[in-house]
């Protein structure tokens, strides 16, 4: 499906000027989580408010989903999927490494994306017409690079703690046939590897709002990504995204190994 960049463009435009006043700006942060920490900020709540608006005018049959606020018009079978502030951790601690995430999918599947960080300046989106940047090093096409040796791969997770049990052994050997891996970046990685920055991506624990708006960006610019089972990564959970589908199939196979 085909999304206008003018469009994409009026969401993130609506989502900074939410987030962007606030970012740095030391406010209330509230807990999510009674046994644990899952903050939530007035600038998720209130950019997710206004991207919500954007998409009613100009889609009013589509439904939406998003972190903040819920699911409405669950029953179209186009649903916009948003996570306002992807990596409020970061936002909280003054690090850029924080995005608005939006996606479209149609039947289930993810057909168009965009990741927005308005402080950097940056814009990553994707539809049927390819994925594309726009940002301080100047609008381009996304490509992500044909590494397809583990040995020579770059790798990005949020953090190893989050794999529990045998998880964490998989990831360990994952993470020592790789030549650097990285931590704490978020959303921003899945972008990094859609611009042939980074080579993969691997997660677990994600909600839909988390990986939806990515997963066309990744696609597009010629990169697989898919659940540890090899199926759909609408749902997120599990997640492996590489540049290249030879590489996503190494890395799957050291994953179930042992």
């Amino acid at each position: 499906m085909k999304i206008s960049a003018e469009f994409m463009r009026r969401v993130a435009e609506a989502a900074a000027a939410e987030t962007l006043p606030r970012f740095r700006g030391r406010g209330a942060v509230s807990n999510k989580l009674s046994g644990g920490f899952d903050p939530v900020t007035e600038a998720d709540q209130r950019a997710e408010q206004a991207i919500r608006a954007v998409i009613r005018e100009e889609y009013p049959d589509h439904g939406i989903l998003g972190e903040e606020f819920g699911s409405e018009n669950a029953a179209s079978s186009h649903i916009w999927v948003i996570d306002p502030i992807d990596g409020t951790r970061s936002f909280i601690s003054g690090v850029p490494l924080w995005g608005t995430l939006v996606g479209l999918t149609v039947d289930g599947d993810a057909v168009a994306g965009m990741m927005s960080q308005p402080f950097i300046g940056e814009l990553f989106r994707a539809d049927s017409g390819g994925a594309f940047y726009e940002g301080p090093g100047g609008a381009r096409k996304l490509a992500t690079r044909k590494v397809d040796a583990l040995a020579q791969a770059t790798l990005c997770t949020t953090t190893p703690a989050l794999f529990l049990g045998g998880r964490r052994e998989s990831y360990n050997r994952l993470e020592a046939a790789v030549q650097l891996s990285r931590y704490g970046t978020d959303c921003y990685a899945y972008a990094m590897l859609a611009a042939g920055h980074i080579d993969l991506v691997v997660e677990v624990g994600l909600q839909a709002y988390d990986i939806v708006a990515l997963i066309p960006i990744i696609e597009r610019a010629g990169g697989k990504i898919t659940n540890w089972d090899g199926g759909p990564a609408e749902n997120g959970g599990e997640i492996v995204a590489a540049g290249s589908p030879k590489l996503h199939d190494a890395a799957l196979e050291l994953l179930h190994r042992g």
